[in-house]
């Protein structure tokens, strides 16, 4: 299997009130393709800027970030924002639906963004739906849909582009218990059909989910035995 994320010593310090504050602190970790992988920190401890780092939202101030093979280095914010439209899917925990589009459109806009085909489109909306169980809610807008409904429609919009990684950022945040393992199962099985997977939780119940799981601390990363 090979390395899909590797980050070494990843340092990204952001200035608070004339105070320097190290967000990440040399951190290093590695995934490999195809592993379900959980980051789990209290608040504060550095998650949202690895998050951002590792689907390409942000760049380190120090240290090398390796994606799939390349170094993110040197890459210009064109070449950032192409990477996270064709290799990385979101879902966070505040859904992030357009309240105006369908199910179907909201699914639909990633691939719009790519200038997708319509025929193509419209194959790959209907697989993203059926994979996350919700082609009959398909003409639903997310008013009309419960909080795992929509959460499913996020799901479905992340994996619309065929990504090679799902990032998940507290994706259970907002939901119920029953809903939240409905949506940890649905996580299981996208794994079981090849997906690499890293969830961002602070939540020691869904962290355990996944296969391995890395702790951050005070910007820094270390493995959970």
């Amino acid at each position: 299997m090979n390395e899909m994320i590797v980050m070494n010593e990843v340092s990204k310090v952001y200035t608070i009130g004339g105070e320097n504050v190290h967000a990440l602190n040399k951190a290093s970790l590695s995934i490999r393709d195809g592993e379900f992988v959980s980051i789990i920190g209290p608040s504060g401890s550095g998650k949202s800027t690895l998050m951002n780092i590792i689907g390409c939202l942000d760049t380190p101030d120090s240290g090398e970030y390796v994606l799939d093979g390349q170094s993110i280095r040197a890459y210009s914010e064109k070449q950032l924002a192409k990477i996270r439209n064709k290799k990385i899917g979101f879902v966070f925990q505040s859904f992030n639906l357009l309240a105006k589009l369908t199910a179907e459109e909201n699914v639909e806009l990633p691939l719009i963004y790519q200038g997708t085909g319509y025929s193509e489109r419209k194959k790959r909306v209907q697989e993203a739906l059926e994979r996350v169980e919700l082609t009959a809610r398909r003409h639903h807008k997310p008013t009309e849909l419960s909080g795992g409904q929509q959460q499913r429609v996020a799901v479905a919009r992340a994996l619309v582009t065929r990504p090679s990684l799902l990032l998940a950022d507290e994706p259970t945040g907002n939901l119920d218990s029953k809903t939240s393992v409905e949506i940890i199962r649905l996580f299981h099985e996208l794994h079981k059909s090849g997906n690499t997977i890293v969830l961002i939780t602070h939540d020691n119940e869904v962290a355990k989910q996944a296969k391995r799981i890395l702790h951050i601390n005070d910007g820094k990363v270390t493995e959970v035995a």
